[in-house]
């Protein structure tokens, strides 16, 4: 019989003699699964799930041909229009999200947030279904509304991912939860493709106006578990004298950001290649039916074959992010979107497009979620909800500002949607130029680390 001491030098004797077989333990639990609860990880997950089919369907595709062919009646103001609606509700978020995101920092109720903004984007989209031809103020309202409370919850629910996931799986987790909104916008598209096959047209008006309905109740079903899983810490109410703290919480934030000489470059960044990239999503079934010629049917083809490829580079630049960084993750993305955006001008023909919607979906994911895990390894913990009330609200939104009224203004006024197109590879360049500036492992140092959250 062996005694407990002999045992243990057994067991040293193996890990010395045999070091592949840590190796590949490490491997199997730590690298490739996420020290998570499964149930909170998943309900974090199939958030994203739900949300992604107003992204597609409300932004990116249906509603967008709705507001310019039926609501404005096809006319080229319909761009410019378009554009004003959509930079309208990013500056609501870009004004608000900053305080909030502090005044649930200080409160604790980050989900009573989050739940505020999805119940008012998805009353909203069912709203939309009754608009039509005409009704331009109504629903340009609507539709700031809705995608106000779209992109505002997203500040909330981007805050989780610290406590979901650890500092070494920060970039497959963010993957995963881009990967999981586009499997969402995927299972959408394929939904409603018996409504929408028949063209975004008056003759087809009563089908688009159901489709809208059935993005809502998608967003409502889908998003649902997380607020009965995930559970915020210690709540204290909310007061007017958070309001003010938090007021001023932002305003000393904004003056000593040079202190995050790193976070403030990223975020500057971000700013003008998020603007591209948004824009491109929001413009991108208008150029493809009005330059090229798509048809509905066509177009939800091409969307479906960008969010399978989407999905796989959600994916595969999620794992490429823990291994090589985020921001070398982000700078060969940018490169690849500056080269879709040049085949985009230059296409001429349909299938060639479809070739560069294939190369838009692998980059489209991955640079938003290494974007995101590059945020997370910049923020101080103590202040994670407000960082990313700026890095979703002050820059992700305010960012997306300026790129769609530059791009409707120069689609109406020079009538040819590819010098728009053309223009959005200087903020591409802008961005490119000042991510190389920023040091994620300095930065990074010189802040709390998120390693030490708490890992469900």
């Amino acid at each position: 019989m062996f005694s407990d001491r002999d045992g243990e030098e057994r067991r040293l004797f193996v890990r010395q003699t045999r070091p592949w077989k840590n190796r590949f333990e490490q491997i199997t639990f730590d690298n490739l699964f996420p020290r998570v609860g499964s149930h909170k990880l998943f309900s974090w997950l199939l958030f994203d799930f739900a949300n992604t089919s107003f992204s597609v369907i409300m932004v990116t595709f249906a509603f967008p041909l709705y507001f310019k062919n039926i609501i404005c009646g096809g006319e080229p103001v319909g761009d410019a229009l378009w554009g004003a609606s959509l930079s309208g509700s990013m500056l609501i978020v870009a004004l608000i999200s900053p305080v909030l995101g502090a005044v649930a920092d200080f409160s604790g109720r980050r989900k009573r947030f989050l739940f505020a903004f999805t119940l008012l984007s998805i009353v909203a989209t069912a709203l939309l279904g009754f608009t039509g031809p005409g009704y331009i103020l109504v629903a340009a309202l609507l539709f700031i509304a809705a995608n106000a409370g779209f992109e505002g919850g997203l500040v909330f629910y981007d805050a989780y991912l610290p406590e979901i996931a650890s500092e070494r799986s920060l970039g497959r987790v963010s993957g995963y939860g881009f990967a999981m909104g586009y499997l969402g916008a995927l299972c959408i598209l394929v939904l409603l493709l018996p409504l929408l096959s028949g063209g975004i047209v008056m003759e087809n008006i009563s089908n688009v106006q159901l489709s809208f309905f059935l993005v809502a109740l998608f967003f409502a079903v889908f998003a649902s578990p997380l607020f009965l899983v995930l559970r915020d810490g210690k709540q204290t109410p909310v007061k007017m004298k958070y309001i003010g703290r938090s007021i001023r919480d932002v305003k000393d934030t904004v003056l000593h950001i040079i202190d995050y000489p790193d976070l403030s470059r990223f975020l500057l960044a971000f700013f003008f290649y998020n603007d591209a990239i948004l824009t491109i999503i929001a413009f991108a079934s208008i150029y493809a039916q009005n330059t090229l010629g798509f048809t509905a049917g066509e177009l939800i083809v091409f969307f479906i074959t960008v969010q399978t490829t989407a999905i796989i580079g959600s994916i595969v630049f999620g794992i490429v992010t823990d291994r090589i960084g985020p921001k070398r993750t982000i700078v060969l993305t940018l490169c690849i979107w500056c080269v879709v955006v040049c085949m985009a001008i230059l296409t001429t023909d349909r299938l060639m497009f479809y070739y560069t919607g294939l190369l838009a979906g692998m980059s489209m994911g991955s640079s938003q979620a290494a974007s995101r895990s590059l945020m997370a390894k910049l923020t101080p913990p103590a202040h994670v909800t407000k960082f990313f009330g700026f890095y979703d609200g002050t820059f992700g939104k305010a960012s997306a500002i300026a790129g769609p009224v530059i791009f409707g203004t120069i689609s109406a006024l020079s009538g040819d949607q590819r010098i728009a197109l053309a223009s959005l590879l200087l903020f591409f360049a802008i961005g490119l130029i000042l991510l190389l500036g920023v040091r994620s492992n300095a930065a990074h140092a010189s802040a709390p680390s998120v390693s030490g959250r708490r890992n469900y």
